[in-house]
């Protein structure tokens, strides 16, 4: 059994036990007689119907000790993996897919915060690229924020945007894991071309944007640009120490 497989086993275990923790004994009831009936027909029907129930039958709550998740995203996120490890690996992103076309937005952010667990080998790339086009600000943040899916198994360019579009967004781009090991020259010209397009329209540069940038990698001339404008006042307090130029 592989580490990965161990990690993933070991933490599926530690957050069943934290809900079963928390249910009263009518809810222990239908959770046991859930896992049961998705143990016999292990399909994406099945898991569906009871991801959809889990709201009518589990009381929302936090989860002690599993920060981010309450109680009924938790259960969803249960039934994810129990339906995908009863079907062959090459079978799970399809499956996962189809789930998640299916989901309500709660559903697909349940999905989407647990997929480097249903999915650490990244065979899910194109399902979590898809999830990425969204519009809806809460269910891009389940795959953008703290999450490390995308810095695990995206490719340069698809991460880049990620980061762009999370910026785009009003997000916080410290929240996206994994941006140190992807910053480089590439990625402080797609930053920088971000900043000129804020300050042609007038916007404000968001303040995490340089989050984005290796700052001992800009050519002399991009480091003079960022003195020139901070001597301007153009650029947020949070520049300062990136702008004294080459």
């Amino acid at each position: 059994m592989s580490m990965d497989v161990t990690l993933r086993d070991t933490g599926l275990a530690e957050w069943n036990q934290a809900l079963t923790a928390l249910l009263d004994i009518s809810e222990q009831q239908w959770w046991l007689q859930a896992r049961n009936r998705l143990g016999q027909t292990a399909d994406a029907n099945g898991a569906a119907m009871l991801s959809s129930q889990c709201k009518r039958h589990l009381r929302r709550q936090a989860v002690p000790g599993i920060e981010g998740r309450d109680s009924i995203e938790l259960a969803r996120a249960l039934l994810l993996a129990q339906v995908s490890e009863a079907h062959p690996a090459h079978a799970r992103p399809a499956l996962l897919q189809q789930l998640f076309l299916w989901g309500d937005d709660e559903e697909k952010i349940a999905l989407l915060k647990a997929l480097a667990w249903l999915d650490s080998q990244g065979a899910c790339v194109d399902l979590a690229l898809l999830a990425g086009r969204t519009s809806n600000p809460r269910v891009f943040a389940a795959l953008a924020l703290d999450n490390p899916y995308p810095s695990r198994h995206y490719p340069e360019r698809a991460f880049q945007q990620l980061l762009l579009k999370a910026l785009g967004m009003g997000f916080d781009a410290g929240r996206v894991i994994g941006i140190e090991q992807r910053r480089g020259a590439e990625l402080n010209q797609l930053a920088l071309d971000l900043m000129d397009e804020q300050l042609a329209a007038n916007r404000a540069v968001p303040a995490s944007l340089p989050r984005l940038i290796a700052f001992q990698l800009l050519e002399p001339a991009q480091h003079q640009c960022l003195a020139d404008l901070h001597r301007q006042g153009r650029l947020p307090a949070e520049w300062q120490a990136h702008c004294a130029g080459p």
